[in-house]
């Protein structure tokens, strides 16, 4: 009996594994830099000094990045002395890592040029990948010919990560490279995800319905009819039987004058 999220099954009840999601990286710089060092300090965990600079390879790892996995697949480039024939990487990494030696500036260098193919590609492709620059060999202080500070202006220009690693001593901070580049893609897709229509609901109480009074005819007066609202205050009014027009003459009949003749509603004070 196997335990799959809890739940006991046996060996032929074993469900299909979904594909773990794929992330691409590919290490590039100029030679002598460290990039096989890297690649093999993060897969095996040791330390190797000497590797052939022509081979170029492949390689696959399951990784558990923030508790989510994925097949992480790291191509080690044999670039020479700068970018050459880069498309073979340019489509197919989803992130890069662009690394240069603290004790050599040539190198470093050298990784202004890969940066600038790698923004030249961004903008005619309309797809941007992550880039990190990575100083390394961080075990060779004491011959450092490259400051922390120009590397971290020329990853700022180019918009881009940067770390500085030893993959002679610490396998920490190479594994933690490595897991930020994955970061890195995972958030740049949740960017590029496509906008969803939003849709927005208001639950707005009914407004109230007017309801016709429709006021009988009488007395030759013309049917009214008024719409009514709960929310209004109205005043009272005298009742339909008890309207009447009145003519009330000025009370001053000794006047010369054509006395004035009024209209209303009886029912209402005249003031």
């Amino acid at each position: 009996m196997s335990s799959m999220f809890g739940k006991p099954r046996t060996s032929s009840e074993r469900p299909p594994q979904s594909p773990l999601p794929e992330c691409n990286v590919a290490i590039l710089g100029c030679r002598g830099a460290g990039k096989s060092a890297l690649t093999v300090k993060f897969l095996t965990k040791r330390f190797i000094s000497e590797y052939d600079p022509n081979l170029e390879d492949t390689y696959s790892s399951e990784e558990l990045v923030d508790q989510q996995p994925v097949l992480l697949k790291v191509m080690d480039t044999a670039d020479q002395d700068g970018p050459g024939n880069c498309e073979r990487y340019l489509c197919w990494a989803s992130a890069f890592l662009v690394v240069y030696s603290i004790d050599n500036r040539r190198s470093f260098e050298g990784c202004q040029r890969y940066l600038e193919v790698l923004a030249l590609h961004a903008r005619g492709c309309q797809r941007r990948c992550p880039v990190l620059l990575l100083g390394n060999k961080l075990d060779m202080e004491q011959y450092r010919q490259v400051p922390s500070a120009e590397g971290m202006s020329l990853a700022s220009s180019f918009g881009c990560l940067f770390h500085e690693v030893s993959a002679c001593q610490d396998f920490a901070r190479v594994q933690h490279v490595f897991h930020e580049a994955v970061r890195e893609v995972r958030r740049q897709a949740e960017w590029n995800l496509p906008a969803r229509p939003l849709f927005i609901s208001e639950e707005r109480p009914c407004p109230p319905v007017a309801t016709p009074v429709v006021l009988p005819t009488h007395h030759s007066l013309a049917t009214c009819t008024f719409n009514t609202l709960s929310t209004v205050n109205y005043k009272e009014i005298p009742s339909v039987a008890q309207a009447k027009l009145v003519t009330v003459k000025s009370s001053r009949a000794q006047s010369k004058r054509k006395a004035p003749t009024l209209t209303l509603l009886k029912g209402f004070k005249i003031f």
